[in-house]
């Protein structure tokens, strides 16, 4: 029998109706082999499943240096030889309730933030953000990278999962949907714009991190870091973004998109409806604005799961709230907005809790529907950083981008055999 117009519809409905109900908060922060069970050795990527022969520079620079930091390799051949010989598993962050950005990779050792959704019960996760520049993320695996993951290890990560545990004895843990709203009203995208997000961050722990009972010294190392990156916020808010996003997934019959998410070679999605089945095409080059000495020659084809943010209806889908944003990324005040406004062409609605000011506080657009992708010829468009094309150099700009229309494509001719639609 062939679905009706009705039921999908109303399928659409209920997956954007859970997305925007889900209740993401933070309440611990531990090692990925104790939250989420990765076991020996097994890293974890962005993007769509991927194997070492056809990763990226920057894909492969991250893949070496997990190796490199877990001390399963001690020099940069070793680690390649463990990965080209299969030693190393590779496995899709999605696969795993988790979500991060750029190279993605978490390694067992590595601390994840866990996410709970208190209306639907669903655990996401995803790693800490080490800044910009030469970080993991991007590829970048020099002695200083890997120091200064240890340091975030040894110093950082004890500091932050004591502050949760303290905030969640007390009040049941941080609510990111409330901050986030938030942030969107003063001035952040929550994708490549974290500064306020991050600000909230800062002033709701301060009371909780100084009662943890670490030293003053240590306090004021951690505080400094955090307040030194303003991209701090950014993983945990991809956490709160996947959590929105599978609370809206695997609703039979409905066709809007819960993954968007790129390796730096290909670029896929899921689909609510289709389960967690990829459809991927060729990762498109970012177009941006770029770091001192580089261009767009460097650039590698995109990646990260950080697009899961525009796929929970924030980041380039809220540039409109974020003008400042393109001093960034890139293009012009009025560019920011027109993205916005286009992104609700091919969306299911207009988000309860996340207001654009400058829209006279419109919902942002939120539920992007196969069909009308399809039928506008308007593909989502992301804003994201940038990574050199070769492995061990990090990140050389930051930009914007546009989902292919490909996946879209084969996502519905899947849709069509799954429901006789």
């Amino acid at each position: 029998m062939t679905v009706s117009k009705e039921t999908v519809e109303e399928a659409n409905r209920k997956a954007v109706d859970r997305m925007m109900d889900s209740e993401p908060v933070w309440v611990d922060l531990a090692p990925a082999s104790k939250k989420m069970g990765i076991r020996g050795k097994t890293l974890l990527h962005a993007g769509p499943p991927l194997r070492w022969e056809d990763a990226s520079g920057p894909m492969k620079g991250a893949i070496i240096g997990a190796a490199i930091y877990e001390g399963w390799a001690e020099t940069e051949k070793q680690a390649a030889r463990l990965a080209e010989e299969g030693e190393i598993e590779l496995d899709c962050d999605h696969h795993h309730n988790a979500a991060g950005p750029m190279a993605g990779v978490i390694s067992p050792s590595m601390p994840v933030y866990e996410l709970e959704d208190k209306k639907f019960g669903n655990r996401t996760y995803s790693n800490m953000n080490e800044g910009i520049g030469k970080v993991l993320r991007y590829g970048a695996y020099s002695k200083e990278v890997l120091d200064r993951l240890r340091w975030m290890s040894g110093t950082v990560a004890p500091v932050l999962q004591a502050t949760a545990k303290g905030m969640l004895k007390a009040g049941g843990g941080l609510a990111l949907k409330p901050m986030i709203a938030q942030a969107l009203t003063m001035g952040d995208d929550c994708h490549n714009r974290y500064v306020a997000t991050t600000s909230l961050f800062a002033k709701q722990i301060a009371p909780f991190l100084v009662r943890t009972g670490f030293d003053p010294k240590t306090l004021s190392e951690v505080s400094r870091f955090i307040d030194g990156n303003n991209f701090t916020m950014l993983n945990m808010g991809m956490a709160a973004g996947k959590a929105m996003t599978l609370a809206g997934h695997d609703v039979k019959y409905s066709t809007i998109v819960t993954v968007m998410s790129r390796n730096g070679t290909d670029a896929g999605i899921w689909v609510s409806g289709l389960g967690n089945r990829w459809f991927a095409a060729k990762a498109p080059v970012p177009k941006g604005l770029w770091f001192p000495g580089f261009t767009e020659a460097d650039a590698n084809p995109d990646l990260g799961d950080s697009s899961i943010t525009e796929t929970a209806g924030f980041g380039g889908f809220a540039m409109a709230a974020a003008p400042a944003i393109v001093s960034w990324v890139g293009g012009s005040v009025q560019g920011a907005l027109d993205v916005t406004e286009k992104m609700y062409e091919i969306t299911q609605a207009q988000h309860r809790h996340f207001l654009i000011p400058f829209l006279d506080f419109r919902g942002t657009p939120v539920g992007i529907d196969l069909r009308k992708v399809l039928k506008t010829g308007v593909t989502p468009m992301i804003n994201t950083g940038i990574a050199h094309r070769k492995a061990g150099i990090g990140q050389v700009g930051a930009g914007t981008v546009s989902f292919p229309m490909q996946v879209f494509k084969d996502a519905f001719e899947a849709y069509v055999d799954e429901y006789d639609a």
